[in-house]
């Protein structure tokens, strides 16, 4: 039980900074994309994160959002925004799995409040109608890309059997 709460009070997790790493806003088609009579375009949201250890206990992630709005009838793109939301973070004393669960989910839950703002300002400012990105359930995601991961290393680990 000591130990416990002695490795309990050696875990840090602090937030450095929160900043905006890149970030890119197209509209090809404009003036004439607001001179539509309906807008209805076809979304695609493409979302990922990616973590780098900085040194010692600073981790960097990063939040990588792209949005894309196509014409549903031309395929032509409306809008096109790329984020890359960042924070460095100060992780010490968590096993790799604690680490790995923390960079993969818990800082992109921090990071993404930021990130949807930006997003959403960037596409109203760019004449388009208020965007609203929807709440992501980082904690399934991770949970979802730890499974894959585990059944990629099953099927790597019955081919190599499989050739012995």
């Amino acid at each position: 039980m000591a130990e416990e709460k002695a490795k309990a009070a050696d875990k840090r997790l602090a937030i450095i900074k929160i900043y905006l790493k890149d970030f890119s806003f197209e509209s090809p088609l404009s003036p004439s994309v607001f001179r539509a009579d309906e807008w209805k375009p076809q979304m695609n949201l493409n979302l990922r994160s990616v973590h780098a250890k900085v040194d010692n206990d600073y981790h960097e992630v990063i939040l990588t959002i792209t949005i894309e709005a196509k014409d549903k009838e031309s395929d032509k793109t409306l809008f096109l925004v790329e984020l890359h939301q960042a924070g460095l973070f100060e992780i010490s004393g968590y096993s790799g799995e604690e680490l790995a669960a923390l960079t993969g989910s818990f800082c992109p839950n921090i990071l993404f409040p930021y990130a949807r703002e930006a997003v959403a300002s960037a596409i109203q400012r760019g004449g388009f109608p208020e965007f609203v990105l929807q709440p992501i359930n980082f904690d399934a995601l991770f949970m979802q890309q730890v499974q894959a991961q585990k059944l990629e290393a099953e099927k790597q680990a019955a081919a190599q059997a499989e050739k012995h």
